[in-house]
């Protein structure tokens, strides 16, 4: 029996959540350019977003480009905004192909304004798509969005929209950026590293976590197969005893 085959799709994470880690290791370890690691973990996109649609998971959301990621070296984040730039571009006709959507999250206003351009293009191009939501987080954190959050509602409750009562769980859920998305079940992270970096942090409270050993030029649909397995051999509890479930 295959992988694939192992998968119980009546149970399958309606979101899944991947930190793709591992790009400049895996060039280094071949002797290349951390920029070499980048260009070949788009097949590992491309793979692994449409194992994820042909098996039914609803959403996906990657992080591409953290906040943080700024502080990198010019001529690697030039390059990466130009990798970034040339893939939407291309991959917008498979994303059609296979009814996905395209959407982003993130301080999107830090974006080179033809990068900003290229991407509003595609998420237009594929918003008619409803097979599976896929979601780049692109110059984004996780205590970005709070901190920016936090401002919007109280600026709200400032011009008196909206009263401190207001404010609850399932509130500010609505207001991030997130919102009409529900929370990861599944977050994945490569390269063996046991971090979050910054990533969904309000929105992966209860998020099963799976990490691999697999550097992300390396992620293909087995490896995406492996983790909803582990995924469903578990007992997710949210509190509550083996007995209540």
């Amino acid at each position: 029996m295959s992988l694939k085959e192992k998968i119980d799709l009546n149970k399958l994470p309606c979101h899944i959540a991947i930190i793709m880690d591992g790009n400049g290791r895996w060039a280094k370890m071949r002797g290349r350019p951390r920029t070499f690691g980048h260009k070949n973990g788009v097949a590992s996109v491309r793979d692994t977003t449409e194992a994820a649609a042909e098996l039914g998971v609803k959403y996906m959301t990657l992080y591409a480009f953290s906040t943080e990621n700024w502080k990198r070296p010019k001529f690697e984040i030039d390059a990466l905004m130009h990798l970034l730039l040339q893939t939407i571009n291309k991959e917008t006709k498979n994303l059609n192909k296979n009814n996905i959507r395209l959407r982003t999250i993130g301080n999107l206003s830090t974006l080179p304004r033809h990068i900003y351009s290229g991407l509003m293009n595609t998420i237009e191009n594929t918003s008619g798509n409803n097979r599976m939501t896929l979601t780049l987080a692109l110059s984004y954190s996780s205590r970005w969005e709070i901190i920016e959050t936090t401002k919007q509602i109280a600026q709200k409750v400032k011009d008196n929209i909206i009263t401190l009562d207001d404010i609850e769980q399932e509130f500010y859920s609505s207001c991030l950026s997130t919102a009409g998305i529900p929370d990861p079940e599944l977050l994945i992270r490569t390269s063996g590293e046991y971090r979050i970096s910054n990533f969904l942090l309000w929105q992966i409270a209860y998020s099963e976590l799976y990490f691999t050993p697999k550097l992300w030029p390396d992620f293909r649909k087995e490896d995406l197969y492996e983790a909803i397995i582990d995924f469903q051999r578990r007992e997710r509890r949210f509190g509550k005893t083996s007995e209540q479930i």
